[in-house]
């Protein structure tokens, strides 16, 4: 079975409209989402592109606000204050990676921690860490959504995450661990783990968030098993017209056959974090 995470979000996206649009005949504000993008990352003005067509599809007012790469810290810590104040602005998000001479972390902890709707602030990681009401970061939150959607069962169940980075696998593992989410016994692999290709055999459910193209291989995965790709990464291809294809984490064709799920790169994880995004901040707007 593959699951579709495009068509998820766009159903999740359609049931927030339906939210906003009850939210504003009861005489409430659309909700506002706004992005600060620093510089012209190709990556980060696609996702920032993405981020604002999701608005106009769940009906939410966006702003995007764009500064050049030899911005100082000071003025961009300036701008987070601003958006702070900002009693329009329900959430926002600082679009990364940003320049090296400025602190991505200090710019992290100067968010609101009610509208930090990336789930990045330390106080929403360390909620979120014990269990406690706050923004999940968008990605892991997609993840189990679609796992919800699709009906797989995690409780009891052996969860591998392969990568433990802070924006995707520390998060998943903590959520999946944890009863009211995934309620698994749960492994995290990376780069020092030993015998790792055995332990991802194990898993009930895989999810390879790595950074390595085709990483997975067919013989990392047991058979019947749920394999999440949360990898995308852009490999040369010249048969394509921008003359690159993104692939995932996983090697899909010859994993796939042997899965009793798989997500697709792209398609599968993409599309639900942004949505997740949206999710966060009409959760946001409704807290308000």
């Amino acid at each position: 079975m593959i699951i579709d995470g495009k068509a998820t979000a766009k159903a999740i996206k359609a049931e927030i409209k339906t939210e906003v649009d009850k939210m504003l005949a009861a005489g409430h504000r659309r909700p506002h989402l706004a992005a600060v993008l620093v510089g012209h990352d190709g990556g980060s003005e696609t996702y920032v592109k993405n981020k604002v067509l999701a608005c106009e599809e769940c009906g939410f007012e966006s702003t995007l606000l764009r500064y050049e790469d030899d911005i100082t810290e000071e003025a961009l810590l300036k701008v987070v204050a601003d958006l702070n104040a900002n009693a329009d602005v329900d959430g926002f998000i600082v679009q990364l990676p940003l320049p090296r001479h400025i602190d991505e972390q200090k710019v992290v902890e100067a968010i609101d921690p009610r509208k930090d709707v990336d789930g990045f602030h330390p106080q929403n990681v360390g909620r979120m860490a014990i269990g406690l009401p706050c923004f999940v970061s968008a990605t892991p939150l997609g993840i189990l959504t679609l796992l919800q959607r699709y009906n797989v069962e995690t409780r009891g169940k052996k969860v591998a995450v392969l990568g433990r980075s802070n924006i995707v696998g520390k998060p998943m593992a903590q959520l999946m661990l944890q009863k009211q989410y995934g309620d698994a016994t749960v492994t995290v692999l990376h780069s020092h783990s030993r015998n790792l290709a055995e332990e991802c055999r194990q898993a009930d459910i895989l999810i390879a968030a790595i950074g390595q193209p085709a990483f997975v291989k067919e013989e990392m995965v047991k058979e019947g098993a749920v394999v999440i790709d949360v990898g995308t990464t852009r490999v040369p291809d010249a048969t394509r017209p921008k003359g690159y294809r993104l692939q995932g984490d996983v090697d899909f064709d010859a994993v796939a056959p042997k899965c009793a799920a798989i997500t697709p790169v792209p398609g599968g994880v993409g599309p639900m974090t942004i949505c997740m995004l949206m999710q966060n901040t009409l959760l946001a707007a409704k807290r308000r």
